[in-house]
């Protein structure tokens, strides 16, 4: 895949055909382990799917010659879906089991793995329940560090945990995108420090016309096609005063 941003012309989440679908389809799997008895905080699984995403971007083994490296370029080329399923007790043992990167949050864990074809699932993963991911925050989450890169929801949108992990991670991958190459090292080395929180609505508003990386959904599921559904507001890709500096390009997913 090419190292400059994905033309907003062939976005891998407009809802209208594009030259990606003409490319072979793959998935992101996403498994993350909720136990009966201790699920995970909602927040704290979305933002760990968000820096599950952003570490198999920054493997090793997704670049180059590496051993996922065909199967990432080849995803990336065509619409870059990412589906979350839920796992506990065995599942999740066996789930492990499978190549793939387990990240852990204050609560949370989210293994991702290599993608695959659409229909090409290994049957331990297929055979898991993509519903039954609603979870809730016990506590409200605190304010997010402005210094550090926050994906903000659509307040407007009301998505499962399971769709707004998958929306989270397409923010990441999008802000990932536009970074340089130093800026990239700089977060991965930093451990991919962000946060995920609901934007009140006219943060909202104004968030959407800064020239962020912003997420349409293509309307696969739960909410209708075209929807904005997040904004990355990385420190870096932020429009400086008076067009000074680097303006990030706007995303229209």
């Amino acid at each position: 895949m090419s190292e400059d941003p994905t033309p907003v012309s062939d976005s891998p989440f407009r809802s209208e055909p594009s030259a990606r679908d003409e490319a072979p389809q793959f998935v992101l799997p996403m498994v993350v382990r909720i136990e009966k008895a201790e699920p995970p905080a909602r927040t704290d699984a979305l933002e760990t799917s968000a820096r599950a995403v952003l570490t198999i971007l920054a493997d090793e083994r997704s670049a180059g010659e590496g051993e996922w490296a065909g199967a990432m370029r080849d995803w990336q080329d065509a619409r870059i879906r990412k589906v979350v399923r839920r796992a506990r007790g065995a599942e999740w043992r066996r789930a492990e089991a499978l190549p793939g990167i387990t990240v852990t949050g204050k609560s949370a864990e989210v293994r991702v793995f290599p993608p695959v074809p659409l229909d090409g699932w290994p049957k331990d993963l297929a055979r898991l329940q993509v519903s039954g991911t609603d979870l809730d925050d016990p506590e409200p989450p605190v304010d997010a560090d402005p210094a550090a890169p926050v994906l903000w929801l659509n307040p407007d949108l009301g998505m499962s945990a399971g769709k707004a992990m998958a929306q989270a991670g397409h923010a990441a991958q999008l802000a990932w995108w536009e970074l340089s190459d130093e800026e990239r090292t700089a977060w991965r080395d930093a451990g991919f420090p962000l946060a995920v929180r609901t934007a009140e609505a006219a943060r909202w508003s104004e968030l959407t016309g800064m020239g962020l990386p912003l997420v349409r959904d293509a309307g696969f599921t739960e909410i209708a096609p075209g929807s904005c559904t997040v904004v990355a507001d990385h420190p870096a890709l932020r429009r400086e005063p008076h067009g000074s500096g680097r303006a990030a390009s706007t995303r229209s997913q």
